[in-house]
């Protein structure tokens, strides 16, 4: 399990971010606070509050180097 910090502050970030959780089989997690949804579902995104980063959590670390690649430009340092 790896737990990295996101931003998707915006529509078409959040489309993107969506669009590249899909292509891996893994299963991801956001966490705002006390709220955890699938970080897959769009409408569970809209759902969070966007202006402030989130923490994603994926579940397995296998081709972990690939989706932080895929991610980069979603990362918050």
């Amino acid at each position: 399990m790896k737990s990295i910090k996101v931003n998707i502050n915006s529509i078409d970030k959040v489309k993107k971010f969506v669009n590249v959780i899909t292509l891996f089989d893994n299963d991801f997690d956001l966490v705002a606070g006390r709220y955890v949804i699938d970080a897959k579902s769009i409408m569970g995104i809209f759902s969070l509050d966007l202006s402030q980063d989130l923490e994603l959590v994926i579940q397995k670390d296998n081709d972990l180097d690939k989706i932080l690649a895929e991610l980069k430009d979603f990362i918050v340092e």
